[in-house]
């Protein structure tokens, strides 16, 4: 007999509860500091909660812990969990386990404009509820759910005595992986940045100081660890609200420690709290999705199953889609010269028409300083998003974040009056707990106005675009606008981020370079501006990294007559499903996502060359037209050479790839009645 969850005591460990045969609402009573444990419903994945005494526990009572297990190896050892609310020691430190209420569930619902359509994801869960027995007596509670690719939990502080508020200083969850683990992790230098910066590759206990102090390391989210043998695991967060944004740092002073602690970004206005809310309370979700390789992590959706459903009603006026953009360009014109004009913006939006593309970028400079309610004489908007209709285009603009924050309520009506379809808003570079909210007051307000959202210089998503579908796409990546300044972003850090930063969601990267250079033969220009890797691999990205929201980057002169762009021109940015094929994080990725009845291949490589193997066994019965667009073959010196064919392809074939150095391949695969 299959069941359909199993929650057990250790105290007996011979005896497993079918929940199936109990009410979902029934509290089961357990004696006070007996272990809980949770499977996932296919019983690979093990949460189990427990308290380890100490010297200072009370008796019955102790320490707050979880552990992990996956095909029965351990991934994560007994962990603390813990609130520093600034009464006392943390709570967590002395509580006994007093009850919990087993239940189970299924997430089934569709999703606009992201990387699948629809979802259909089981999970068991149990509410613990814990107690201290000492001088406070306060109670915390434990939301935890174990899905088969993955757990999550969050903290609790119900209402107690005559308390309506709470100020949360710190949270002390520990993350002890069982062996240390290889890390690719974000390092960043405040709480105040905008998350562009390499992916570094190092082992957990690198990140110890060895020292006897903690480390200096302030670690953003996504984190991708890989503990050899066991398990690819990522830390992500879900569903922030009210919240401020998690971060990670190994705590231990220890030439041997290999464990990370949470971090929450401090207040602005009192950084010394955290977090100030009324009770009863609740923390943002803490997701850790588990797999046998990164590719099954990229294809979760546990941060969407964890979010909030859609609070807008009418999403049909929300549209995915490519756009022409002026800003990496300069605002060049059709002779190369910088012409920021109306003018001049009217032929990005005819090239938009040309090409199909449903939207224009306006980027920053149309605005009286940083008042986002007056025009400086550069560029008509109004007269812009005019023009754009007659071609059946739409216009998005630039806001800077402070200017949103203090204008949106005079600014976004505005807009919506000018017939602006979305706005992006960029250097928000703040993730404390009102920084947080002004997510989502942004969505909102947007959303009532019938405006579209791009966030950029912003922390990684978690899952706010399944709320507010609106809200199409984020940056927070070390995109392409890197190499006009410099070499930062390069083939191997794009084998980086499908693993890392994508798994968060939506990654505005703004692709679409076709002035492509080698290693040797690149170098950084704010005029023309160069992207290292080939031009296969630059089109390999728009099935790689996934938005709604596509930027097509490079100057309308540079993609006439230009072998590919036939293949940015035919690329859609809404899928229906993930596959991921192959791939080892900063080495290389291939991916291919489903749009209808037709398929779409991204793959590429870092700066070594290689042969990749792509089975077709994803494709239904019948016969298909596979258009490559491949490295040619001098790519490795001439990396804009790009060689195009076509053949008919069936599923169970294998297609064989071969990538130059920095290198990629794009593929449409579309049915034979269809093509």
């Amino acid at each position: 007999m299959k069941a359909s969850a199993i929650f057990t005591s250790f105290g007996l460990p011979a005896f497993v509860l079918l929940l199936a045969n109990f009410p979902c609402s029934a509290q089961t009573t357990v004696t006070p500091s007996t272990p809980v444990a949770l499977a996932s419903p296919n019983g690979q994945l093990i949460l189990r909660f427990t308290t380890r005494p100490d010297k200072s526990s009370s008796p019955g009572a102790g320490r707050l812990s979880y552990s992990i297990t996956f095909h029965n190896k351990p991934v994560i050892d007994d962990s603390d969990l813990e609130l520093n609310l600034g009464e006392g020691s943390a709570l967590g430190r002395d509580v006994a386990i007093t009850g919990s209420e087993p239940s189970s569930g299924i997430d089934d619902y569709t999703l606009q404009n992201q990387k699948v359509s629809k979802v259909h994801d089981a999970y068991n869960s149990v509410m613990l509820h814990t107690g201290e027995t000492g001088t406070h007596a306060r109670k915390l509670d434990i939301e935890a759910r174990v899905y088969n690719n993955g757990i999550a939990f969050r903290y609790h502080v119900p209402q107690a005595g005559g308390s309506s508020s709470v100020e949360l200083r710190g949270e002390g969850t520990e993350f002890r992986l069982s062996t240390d683990a290889t890390d690719w992790l974000l390092a960043l230098p405040n709480y105040r940045s905008s998350y562009e910066s390499e992916y570094v590759k190092l082992p957990t206990s690198a990140l110890s100081n060895q020292g006897g102090v903690s480390s200096s390391f302030l670690i953003g989210l996504p984190l991708l660890m890989h503990e050899p043998g066991t398990a690819w695991v990522s830390l992500m967060e879900a569903d922030i609200e009210g919240n401020t944004s998690l971060y990670v740092t190994n705590p231990s002073g220890n030439w041997a420690g290999h464990y990370f602690q949470a971090k929450l970004s401090p207040r602005f206005d009192r950084p010394d709290l955290a977090v100030t809310s009324t009770l009863p309370y609740h923390s943002a979700w803490r997701v850790l999705a588990i797999a046998d390789d990164p590719g099954r992590l990229v294809e979760s959706t546990l941060v969407y199953d964890l979010s909030p459903a859609s609070r807008v009603t009418d999403t049909s006026w929300i549209k995915a889609g490519k756009a022409s953009w002026n800003w990496w360009v300069n605002d060049v014109d059709a002779q190369g010269k910088p012409a920021f004009t109306t003018e001049n913006m009217k032929r990005y939006i005819d090239f938009s028409a040309q090409s199909g593309f449903p939207y224009f970028m306006l980027d920053a400079g149309w605005a009286v300083g940083r008042d986002i309610t007056r025009m400086n004489g550069k560029i008509d908007v109004p007269e812009l998003t005019r023009y754009a209709a007659t071609k059946n285009v739409k216009v998005w603009i630039w806001c800077y974040s402070e200017s949103v924050m203090k204008q949106m309520q005079e600014a976004f009506p505005l807009f919506e009056n000018w017939g602006v379809a979305g706005i992006k808003i960029d250097f928000i570079n703040r993730d404390d707990q009102q920084g947080v909210q002004f997510y989502y007051d942004t969505a909102r307000e947007a959303a009532a106005h019938h405006l579209m959202v791009d966030f950029h210089g912003t922390r990684t998503p978690w899952g706010l675009e399944r709320t507010y579908p609106n809200v199409m796409s984020y940056e927070g990546v070390l995109g392409l606008e890197n190499n006009k300044v410099g070499r930062r972003d390069s083939p191997t850090d794009r084998a980086v981020f499908p693993f890392t930063r994508l798994l968060a969601g939506p990654m505005d990267y703004t692709a679409g370079a076709f002035r492509n250079a080698t290693e040797d033969g690149f170098s950084a220009r704010d005029s023309e501006p160069m992207a290292m890797g080939t031009r296969a691999q630059q089109l390999a990205l728009y099935v790689i990294y996934q938005t709604p929201f596509q930027m097509v980057s490079d100057s309308p002169q540079a993609y006439a007559g230009q072998p590919g762009f036939q293949f940015i021109r035919d690329v859609p940015v809404t899928w229906d499903s993930v596959h991921v094929i192959n791939g080892i994080p900063g080495e290389f990725a291939t991916i291919a996502r489903q749009h209808g009845d037709s398929w779409y291949i991204g793959s590429m490589t870092n700066w070594s060359p290689r042969t990749l193997t792509v089975p077709l066994d994803f494709l239904a019965p019948g016969q298909y037209t596979a258009e490559i667009y491949a490295d040619g073959p001098n790519a490795d010196t001439q990396p804009t050479q790009i060689a195009i064919r076509k053949q008919t392809v069936r599923r169970g074939q294998t297609l064989t790839l071969k990538l130059a150095a920095g290198g990629g391949c794009a593929i449409r695969i579309v049915p034979v009645d269809q093509h």
